[in-house]
C-alpha cells in the first residue's frame, strides 16, 4: 500500500492515475469490548483494472500506526468480530473464482483459514454467541446444496442466462435477478452451514437483518409480492434451529429496514419509511417491537429528521443513530423519547458501532477529508482519529459555505469548494453540481464524484442542496415533492445567483452538472435557461413517462409520479428551447436510469434542441457511453476516462482551451 508516489502528501487531485490509485477505507469492524478495530482498503489490483479490499488493524487508542492483516489480490471484505474476539470476513477463494467464501482470523494468532463456501457464495455474515449468519443464493428447485451446485454448473457450461419470471421485480440497480434467489444459512466455525430460510422466492433480495445475542433467532426485512406489480417489506423473526417464521411488523402504509435487536434480546429497533403517494412525501422514523407484547412504539416522536443505520448502546439505554442535518450528518443518541446529537462537526458517519467500554466508532468523512476510522467517548463526545496506514490526502484549495433565501423565504445552503488562490482580481469559472437522490444531501466525501478534481483545474464548484434535499425537516422535503421541476429549480437557480455575487466567482463562465436525479436537474435546466456556458448529465432521466414503467422499481417511483406529475415535470418536453451545448454520459447496465432515457436524450439533442447536429452531422453535443458500466462508472479506467471527457468538454466550453481526450478512446 506504501510507495514513493503514495506517501507523498497531496498532488492526487491532479494527477487522475494518482487519484484513482490512491486507497480508500470502505467499511469498519469492532471487538465487543472496543479493544480491536479492524478497517477494510480498497486498492488498485496489479492490472489497475479493479479494486480490491485489505483488512488493516488500527489502534483503537490512536497511538500506533495500523498494521495490515490480510495480503493477496483475491480481496477481502465484510469484516466482523464474533465475541469471542475472532473475525469473519469474505474472500474470494482464488482470483477466479467470483464466489466469496467466510474466512476467519484466529484473536489468539494464527493463519486464516475458510470456514465454509459454497458456489453461489455467501454475503452480510453476522456472529453472535458461536454462531454464524450469513445470505447465498439457491435455485428454487434445489433442495440440497449438490443440486443447487448441479444446476449452477448446468447454467454455466452451457451458457444459459435466461431467467422466467412470474412476479416482480426482475432486476435490480446493475445486476439481474433470479433464477437463484437469496436464503439466509447458520452455522459455527466448524463449517457446517445450513439453510435455515425456505419457500423465500424473491424476500430476501436486498434484506438486511440481524442475529439475537444468544444466536438463536434472526429479524430480518422480508418482501411481500402484491397485486398491480407492488411490494412491501414487512419484519420477520426467523429461529434459527427450526427455520419458523413469524411476522412481528407489518403495515400496508410503510416499509421497514434496518433491524439492530437490543442487547438483552428483548426488543427490535428498525427504521420505518412510510408509503408514499403523489401528494404526500415519505417520512423515516426510528421505531422499537418488544417481543413479550408485539407493542411498536416511536422511539423519538416529533423528531424532524430521517434516521438510518440503528446501533444499540451496550447497556442497551438507547439507541445511536445517523442522520443527514444542515448538511452534514452528525450521530444522535436517542434515549427516553428524544434525539441528542453526539458530535458537532462538519462530517458525515457510517459504519457506526458501540463497545462494551462505552466508546462509539465510526468512519468518519467530509468534503474536508475522506472516510477514516474515528472513536468517539459517548459522555463528552470528543473524537480522536485513528491513524491509517496512509495519509489523509491534502487538498488543493478551501472549504466555505454559502445561503440564500428564495422567493418565498425559504432559506437555501451549498458547500462551496474554491481554489485556493481564488480571489476578486482572479475570478474563478463556477461549476453548479446537483445531487443525486433526489432524497439526499451532500454532505459527504465521495470518491466517485470529488470536487476538488475540479478545483485542482481551477473551477470553483457549488454543491447545494435545493428542494427535496435531506436534513432541513419534512417541510423542506415534502416542499418539492411531485414538483421536480418547479422549486427544486428555482432553489438551484438562487443558490446560483448568490455565489455569482461573490467577488471571487467569474459569473461569466459557468457550467452545471449532476448525475441521476441531478442528470434530470441537468436536462431540465437545459431547457429552462442559457446561463450556462456547458451542462453535464449523467445517467440522467430525461422522459418520465418512459423513465416510470422501465426502471428496476417502477411501482416506487410511480407513487410520486402520475401522469400529471410526469407531464409537468419531463424535461424532454423543452428539447427546443435547449441551446447549450451537453456532454451525456451513460452507462448500459443502468438499470435505475434505463440506457433508454440517454439513447433518447441523445437522439432528440442531435434532431430537435435549439443546438442540433448541422447538414454534416456536427455537433457540440457529446455522447459518453459505457457499455459495460452502470449507474455510477465504477471500474478505475473508465472513471479516469468519464473525468477526462468532462474536462476536455468544460475546458473547450468555458475556458475556451483545449485539452486532449484520452488516447484509449481511439
Amino acid at each position: 500500500m506504501s510507495g514513493p508516489e503514495s506517501a507523498r502528501p497531496g498532488g492526487i487531485f491532479d494527477d487522475l492515475s494518482r487519484y484513482i490509485g490512491a486507497p480508500r477505507a470502505t467499511d469498519l469492524a469492532v471487538a465487543d469490548d472496543g479493544g480491536r478495530v479492524v478497517v477494510a482498503i480498497s486498492e488498485l489490483d496489479s492490472d489497475k483494472a479493479s479494486y480490491v479490499g485489505a483488512l488493516w488493524e488500527v489502534d483503537p487508542s490512536g497511538r500506533s500506526e495500523a498494521r495490515r492483516l490480510t495480503f493477496g489480490e483475491t480481496g477481502a471484505s465484510g469484516p466482523v468480530f464474533d465475541p469471542s474476539g475472532d473475525l469473519y470476513f469474505l474472500r474470494h477463494v482464488s482470483k477466479d473464482e467470483k464466489s466469496s467464501a467466510i474466512w476467519s482470523l484466529p484473536a489468539l494468532g494464527g493463519e486464516a483459514r475458510i470456514v465454509a463456501r459454497r458456489a453461489a457464495g455467501f454475503a452480510g455474515v453476522r456472529t453472535a454467541a458461536g454462531r454464524i449468519v450469513a445470505s447465498s443464493h439457491v435455485f428454487p428447485s434445489a433442495t440440497t446444496d449438490d443440486e443447487d451446485e448441479r444446476l449452477r454448473t448446468l447454467r454455466k457450461d452451457g451458457k444459459v442466462d435466461a431467467i422466467l419470471h412470474s412476479g416482480y421485480p426482475v432486476r435490480y440497480w446493475d445486476h439481474d435477478l433470479g433464477p437463484a434467489t437469496p436464503h439466509l444459512f447458520a452455522g459455527t466455525a466448524d463449517g457446517d452451514m445450513r439453510r435455515v430460510t425456505v419457500n423465500a422466492g424473491g424476500a430476501l433480495q436486498e434484506a438486511s437483518y440481524d442475529v439475537s445475542p444468544d444466536g438463536t433467532f434472526v429479524v430480518s426485512t422480508w418482501t411481500v409480492p402484491g397485486a398491480l406489480a407492488v411490494s412491501r417489506t414487512v419484519l420477520v423473526r426467523i429461529d434459527v434451529e427450526s427455520g419458523e417464521r413469524t411476522v412481528i411488523v407489518d403495515d400496508v402504509d410503510a416499509d421497514f429496514g434496518s433491524p439492530a435487536i437490543s442487547p438483552d434480546g428483548s426488543s427490535v429497533a428498525f427504521v420505518r419509511e412510510s408509503v408514499t403517494t403523489p401528494e404526500e412525501a415519505p417520512r423515516m422514523t426510528l421505531q422499537q417491537y418488544m417481543f413479550d407484547d408485539a407493542v411498536v412504539s416511536d422511539l423519538a416522536p416529533g423528531w424532524d429528521r430521517w434516521p438510518r443505520e440503528p446501533v444499540w448502546l451496550r447497556d442497551g439505554s438507547g439507541v445511536v443513530v445517523v442522520a443527514d442535518d444542515d448538511g452534514r450528518a452528525p450521530i444522535f443518541v436517542v434515549r427516553d423519547g428524544s434525539a441528542t446529537k453526539l458530535t458537532a462537526t462538519d462530517s458525515a458517519y457510517t459504519h457506526v458501532q458501540t463497545a462494551s467500554d462505552g466508546s462509539v466508532f465510526a468512519l468518519e468523512a467530509s468534503y474536508d477529508r475522506p472516510p477514516h476510522p474515528v472513536r468517539i467517548d459517548l459522555s463528552s463526545g470528543d473524537i480522536r482519529r485513528l491513524h491509517l496506514a496512509e495519509p489523509l490526502p491534502e487538498l488543493p484549495g478551501r472549504l466555505t459555505e454559502i445561503e440564500t433565501r428564495t422567493e418565498d423565504g425559504t432559506r437555501v445552503r451549498a458547500w462551496l469548494a474554491l481554489p485556493e488562490d481564488a480571489s476578486d482580481t482572479n475570478r474563478a469559472p463556477l461549476l453548479l453540481w446537483v445531487h443525486g437522490g433526489p432524497l439526499g444531501s451532500w454532505n459527504t466525501w465521495s470518491w466517485r464524484w470529488n470536487p476538488w478534481l475540479m478545483v485542482a483545474r481551477g473551477y470553483a464548484v457549488l454543491l447545494p442542496d435545493p428542494a427535496l434535499s435531506t436534513g432541513y425537516g419534512q417541510d423542506f422535503v415534502q416542499r418539492g415533492w411531485g414538483r421536480w421541476g418547479k422549486e427544486p429549480f428555482t432553489d438551484l437557480m438562487a443558490v446560483t445567483d448568490a455565489a455569482e455575487r461573490r467577488p471571487d466567482i467569474d459569473a461569466s463562465r459557468t457550467a452545471a452538472m449532476g448525475g441521476s436525479f441531478g442528470g434530470y436537474m441537468a436536462n431540465w435546466i437545459a431547457g429552462h435557461t442559457d446561463r450556462f456556458r456547458a451542462i453535464v448529465t449523467h445517467a440522467s432521466l430525461w422522459a418520465l413517462d418512459q423513465f416510470g414503467p422501465t426502471t428496476d422499481a417502477s411501482y416506487y417511483w410511480q407513487r410520486e409520479m402520475s401522469p400529471e406529475m410526469a407531464f409537468e415535470n419531463s424535461p424532454h418536453l423543452f428539447v427546443a428551447d435547449i441551446s447549450t451545448p451537453m456532454l451525456v454520459v451513460h452507462g448500459d447496465k443502468d438499470y435505475r436510469v434505463p440506457i433508454g432515457e440517454g439513447l433518447r436524450l441523445w437522439y432528440e439533442l442531435l434532431s430537435e434542441s435549439g443546438l442540433p447536429a448541422d447538414d454534416e452531422g456536427r455537433t457540440d453535443h457529446r455522447l459518453l457511453y459505457f457499455p459495460s458500466e452502470n449507474h455510477w462508472v465504477l471500474s478505475p479506467q473508465h472513471a479516469k476516462i468519464w473525468y477526462e471527457v468532462v474536462f476536455a468538454f468544460l475546458a473547450e466550453h468555458v475556458l475556451g482551451e483545449t485539452v486532449e481526450l484520452p488516447e484509449t478512446l481511439g
